[in-house]
């Protein structure tokens, strides 16, 4: 990264979950910071947050707070996003917005660094953070789509409650408590919806994540299989998807079956995961070794396990994907795309 220049940075949502891993980021990767705003909702404002030995205070994001900022990290929500990255980009930031606001937009960059860094070139001020779920999958899959060439994907996630935010990790917490206690469980985060309907998740699952569409699945389920396409650059690939929320804190799980245009060897499949950068594969049957939600929480990394050839179909593989979901998920995606604008000095 060139030393060279350093940015003026504001955080959108520094107070949120994701917001926060962005801040630890860019304080342990020593990101070249000239000057640093964190904005959130009024709400907020006037919050302290530690950063480099000083204390940051948070201000009200609005249209204007964006003059003189380089680089604007969105992670307050698609409404937030909307509503404040064209201020942004009228200033001439160039922001890396973490929601679903701008991903499916013709004329936005969708980056996984991993999987299409060519394409931050092409921004227009916006460079839009793929779904969590989508990011973990794509990691893993694209190096084997290069080889094999992807014709179909069936996933079925098993996602953490921090996808919802503090307040869903929070009353899981609570939950979990009252039911072991035997107290009365009163449900009023998951699913998040414009629905009043509530459901416990507490040792249970909700196969539930974001609103329904007028196709019966979900705008989570929906992401995931638009996105999968945009990023691997491929529209003839079938995707298709079931989400589903369970009662984990950190890290998101998916079971994925992956069909091949071509013939692939097992062990060759593995050893291309196991090149692929981000990639971890944890794969060993005979010692019970495989990707967990416990060990991937904390760590940037995309875990992959469970390998192995579908019995029914010659061409097509089964495999196990968990990632920390605030981080490879969110922040840490984020911030790799920052660094390799930096890296350009632009």
């Amino acid at each position: 990264m060139s030393e060279a220049k350093r940015f003026n940075v504001a955080v959108v949502g520094a107070t949120g979950a994701v917001g926060e891993q962005i801040i630890k980021l860019l304080e342990e990767r020593n990101f070249p910071i000239n000057q640093l705003k964190f904005l959130s909702s009024a709400r907020s404002a006037g919050k302290k947050i530690p950063f480099r030995g000083q204390d940051v205070t948070v201000e009200e994001a609005a249209p204007d707070s964006f003059k003189g900022v380089d680089i604007a990290l969105f992670s307050a929500g698609g409404d937030v996003s909307r509503a404040l990255i064209p201020h942004a980009v009228k200033h001439g930031s160039v922001c890396i917005d973490n929601t679903n606001a701008y991903r499916m937009d013709q004329e936005v960059p969708l980056v996984v660094p991993e999987v299409n860094p060519e394409k931050i070139d092409e921004h227009k001020g916006i460079i839009a953070n793929p779904n969590c779920s989508t990011i973990q999958m794509v990691a893993a899959l694209k190096p084997l789509h290069d080889r094999y060439r992807i014709s179909k994907i069936i996933v079925s996630t098993y996602q953490a409650v921090s996808g919802a935010g503090a307040t869903a990790v929070q009353e899981t917490l609570r939950q979990t408590k009252a039911v072991l206690d035997g107290d009365e469980v009163n449900p009023n985060v998951l699913p998040v919806s414009s629905l009043p309907v509530k459901y416990q998740i507490a040792f249970n699952a909700i196969p539930q994540i974001d609103k329904f569409q007028e196709n019966g699945f979900t705008l989570e389920e929906m992401k995931m299989i638009r996105e999968t396409k945009k990023i691997m650059g491929d529209e003839s690939i079938q995707v298709t998807a079931t989400c589903v929320r369970i009662p984990v804190l950190y890290g998101h799980s998916e079971s994925v079956y992956v069909e091949f245009k071509n013939d692939f060897d097992l062990e060759e499949a593995r050893s291309i995961m196991s090149s692929a950068p981000g990639v971890v594969v944890e794969d060993d049957t005979e010692q019970q070794l495989y990707p967990l939600a416990t060990k991937a929480a904390g760590k940037p990394d995309v875990f992959v396990g469970r390998l192995r050839k579908d019995l029914n179909e010659p061409k097509a593989l089964n495999m196990w994907i968990v990632s920390d979901n605030l981080l490879k998920g969110a922040a840490w995606n984020a911030i790799q795309i920052a660094e390799i604008i930096a890296s350009k000095g632009k």
